[in-house]
């Protein structure tokens, strides 16, 4: 069949969609042709970029083909990004769509493409297969690379100023980004009781946010461990533009190699790369280093509990691609199974809050700020990890609305007889700032 009689059918098909489906958006096909032909080109609008997408898709509709087709921009969006797809999809089953278009138009348009090329390039088929971290330092050191030394000035055109790329705090709605990130670092410090004179170990310290704003406004000596080379000379960097270098140690190591004692241990962010197999270490390591008075602030994502426990382990398609593309050797706990290692390792458990909202709204603002910068984005990092990321971030704000991601603060200490080292009330933690 040609080419021509295939574009025909699938518009055909199209127009059958839009219509059974009421779809609220446009399509723009490779001959450069608009499906409505009366779409306005200041709309919403699908850009199919050559035939080889329909049949790629058509022979394997799994994820991983998605993402190839998304990331070369053989697939995009007018006028919108991921959040107007999403707002405009049919609410209702795949096999309600399929029986309200009908199998037979499906069948036959589609099996027009069977033999058309898939076309390409297919640049993620080269990254490696997911498969758990070992826990060695070295793997440890690959994945963090793999994930944060892209290029600190790329991840200064998403995060706000002071480079805090964690959940952010949200006191209202209407905060903006640097708001967040600021009023999130001051309940970390007071969630921590931090006291001036106190030391402070930070464990995946990323660009140093934490370590300097604790040491700034409350006179602590902080240490911050990162296997990013890219993140420690930023921090080293902005701690010797702030004064700050005699106060704030950060080191470019494996969290379990850390010595010393500290009177205060925070994790924000680090644990989702620990691995299953691992968090026994982790435990293990926090407990070591830890004052037996002291208190420790766990902040992770986590994952709804599967009602047989065996299945808690077992990933999502969503998850295996965000941890082949995105986080590789990653992996999400339960807050359940959380609490249950925290006890089990020799912790009091005195706090759990879910900032899952905050979380979503935090990823759609960096998402917001990495597409209004998308062009020197590309010019950073290139256009594959550009759209990676922006696919990436939009996922991770829409799996946080819809309560698929989660994510907690969970404040313990080592377990001690006799009084807690904890205030009796939380009230000063919500005081006006």
């Amino acid at each position: 069949m040609s080419a021509t009689a295939r574009i025909i059918s699938f518009r055909k098909l199209l127009v059958r969609l839009r219509d059974e489906l009421s779809l609220d958006m446009g399509f723009r096909l490779w001959d450069g042709s608009l499906v409505p032909e009366d779409w306005p080109e200041d709309a919403f609008t699908i850009r199919i970029a050559d035939e080889g997408v329909v049949a790629a898709l058509l022979r394997s509709p799994k994820p991983e083909t998605l993402a190839n087709i998304w990331v070369t921009r053989r697939i995009d969006f007018e006028n919108g990004t991921l959040f107007d797809l999403l707002e405009r999809r049919p609410q209702m089953r795949s096999r309600e769509m399929r029986k309200r278009v009908g199998k037979r138009q499906l069948f036959t348009t589609l099996s027009r493409f069977l033999l058309v090329s898939r076309g390409g390039p297919w640049p993620l088929d080269d990254v490696a297969p997911n498969r758990p971290t070992d826990g060695s330092e070295a793997e440890n050191k690959r994945n963090i690379a793999f994930h944060y030394d892209v290029s600190n000035a790329f991840y200064e055109l998403f995060l706000d100023r002071e480079m805090v790329y964690t959940c952010g705090y949200a006191r209202t709605w209407e905060s903006d980004l640097d708001r967040m990130q600021r009023d999130k670092l001051e309940m970390i410090c007071r969630k921590l009781r931090l006291k001036p004179g106190e030391r402070l170990l930070d464990i995946g310290s990323g660009w140093g946010g934490l370590c300097l704003y604790a040491a700034e406004h409350y006179g602590v000596t902080t240490v911050g461990v990162t296997l990013s080379e890219n993140q420690i000379a930023y921090a080293r960097e902005k701690a010797e533009k702030m004064g700050l270098s005699d106060r704030c140690t950060f080191e470019l190591k494996d969290y379990s190699t850390v010595e010393g004692e500290f009177d205060k241990v925070v994790s924000v962010g680090f644990f989702e790369h620990v691995g299953f197999d691992n968090f026994p270490t982790y435990y293990k390591t926090v407990k070591r280093v830890l004052k037996p008075s002291g208190i420790f602030l766990h902040h992770a994502i986590t994952r709804p509990a599967k009602r047989d426990p065996r299945d808690n382990r077992v990933q999502s398609r969503d998850q295996q691609l965000l941890t082949r593309y995105i986080f590789p050797g990653g992996a999400l706990d339960n807050i359940g199974g959380t609490v249950q290692q925290m006890e089990q390792f020799g912790f009091e458990v005195h706090d759990v809050e879910n900032w899952r909202e905050h979380y979503g709204r935090t990823c759609r603002l960096w998402h917001d700020r990495l597409n209004a910068n998308y062009d020197k984005a590309v010019k950073e990092g290139g256009e594959i990890t550009t759209r990676l990321w922006l696919v990436y971030l939009a996922a991770c704000s829409i799996a946080f609305e819809r309560s698929s991601a989660r994510i907690y603060q969970t404040v313990a200490t080592p377990r001690r007889q006799g009084p807690s080292v904890m205030p009796q009330t939380r009230d000063d933690l919500y005081r006006e700032v």
